[in-house]
């Protein structure tokens, strides 16, 4: 699967790292919604620190990307906007 950090780049992660992004992911999603800043940015940089285990895409490589993640600095307030605005279906 191709994963994008938004300002950073691409990275291609295995079957096995993607698994352990969608655990992470409900833990995200919780602290998102109790409004918990520490869960959040710990769960966060849990995730973005996975995706960068994989293999990354160089530049000049125009891939579609599977899933698009913030930027890694991205706050809970602005986690909060993206997700009211843009809605997973």
């Amino acid at each position: 699967m191709i994963i994008r950090i938004m300002s950073e780049g691409q990275y291609e992660v295995d079957g096995e790292t993607l698994d352990r992004i969608k655990i992470l992911d409900e833990h995200l999603m919780a602290a998102i919604e109790r409004d918990d800043e520490a869960g959040f940015n710990q769960a966060f940089h849990e995730v973005v620190g996975l995706v960068r285990t994989g293999s990354v895409l160089e530049h000049h490589q125009l891939t579609e990307s599977d899933l698009i993640l913030p930027a890694s600095d991205t706050t809970l307030v602005e986690a909060k906007l993206l997700f009211s605005q843009h809605p997973i279906e």
